[in-house]
């Protein structure tokens, strides 16, 4: 069986890349291989190949049979078109100084093949790269517009608020300003006002416990000067029943008396009282009787007294 040029995975899952080696058709995929020239990593864009040509061509030439993969790797390096280049001059078709001209100026074409495709992957990319700036740009826009928006109606609230608590603070000054006016018309017409008011309410319950203090002092002082006053007038009273008490039995001692030194019995006033009763009108007796009555109890006090 004829050697083959062909890929053996390495890399980790969905993840791979290849070498490219020179092994036996009956050998494993993976398994054991003749030489290495190479390695292929289809992960970037553009693939990234590595290849040493000179053993490519050498192994081409020696009649090693490229599997499809490797075949397209090997046309892209341009190792199959030098190999076609060497057959032709073997076949004396054209001189080796030609072949390098051509192969020469295919190398540089296809280079600047590559290079354009490297370009425009990079313009795509940039532009991509763009618009996704735009697009966010675009978004922050619109964002600071809502954001923008938001705070100015927060804004307008706030001055609102504003608005009516001054006019609500305006309205308070004004009726506190009525309330003052009010105040002093009435201060003025006599009345007191409300702060007077609670001045001498202070004052009233600053000076009540002192005023209470000194009423118990005085009623304290009066007591005790009324008291012997109170005795005096106890003991007055005493000696007024005691004496009318005694006057009757005065009188009736002092009528004896009188009665001895005169030497008149009753019978004989009697008899006297009731000529004299007949000649004197009667009017007249009962003023005798007050007269003698008030003598009588003018000397029962004097009496009295003198005790």
């Amino acid at each position: 069986m004829p050697v083959k040029i062909r890929l053996s995975r390495q890399g980790r899952k969905k993840k791979p890349f290849f070498h490219i080696v020179i092994a036996d058709s009956r050998a494993p995929r993976d398994g054991k291989f003749i030489e290495r020239i190479g390695s292929y990593n289809p992960n970037t864009n553009p693939a990234s190949i590595e290849l040493n040509f000179d053993v490519a061509l050498n192994w081409l030439q020696k009649g090693a049979q490229p599997s499809d993969t490797c075949r397209a790797i090997l046309s892209y390096k341009g190792v199959l078109y030098k190999n076609h280049l060497l057959n032709g001059v073997k076949k004396g078709a054209f001189s080796e100084e030609e072949a390098e001209i051509r192969f020469q100026a295919w190398m540089k074409e296809k280079e600047d093949k590559i290079q354009i495709k490297k370009d425009g992957l990079n313009k795509t990319a940039e532009s991509e790269i763009r618009k996704k700036l735009e697009a966010e740009s675009k978004v922050k826009e619109k964002r600071t517009e809502a954001i923008a928006l938001r705070n100015s109606e927060l804004a307008e609230e706030a001055v609102k608020a504003e608005a009516e608590k001054a006019v609500k603070a305006e309205g308070v000054v004004a009726e506190s300003k009525a309330a003052t006016e009010v105040q002093a018309v009435e201060v003025k017409a006599g009345e007191t006002s409300p702060a007077e008011v609670k001045e001498e309410e202070v004052k009233a319950e600053e000076t009540a416990p002192a005023e209470a203090k000194a009423e118990e002092t005085e009623k304290e002082v009066k007591s005790e000067e009324a008291a012997p006053a109170e005795a005096m007038t106890e003991e007055a009273k005493t000696e007024k029943a005691a004496s009318e008490e005694t006057a009757p039995a005065e009188a009736k001692a002092e009528e004896k008396a009188e009665e001895v030194k005169t030497g008149e019995t009753a019978q004989e006033k009697e008899v006297k009282a009731e000529k004299e009763s007949k000649d004197e009108p009667p009017v007249e007796e009962p003023k005798k009787e007050e007269k003698e009555e008030k003598t009588g109890d003018q000397e029962a006090g004097d009496k009295g007294k003198t005790k």
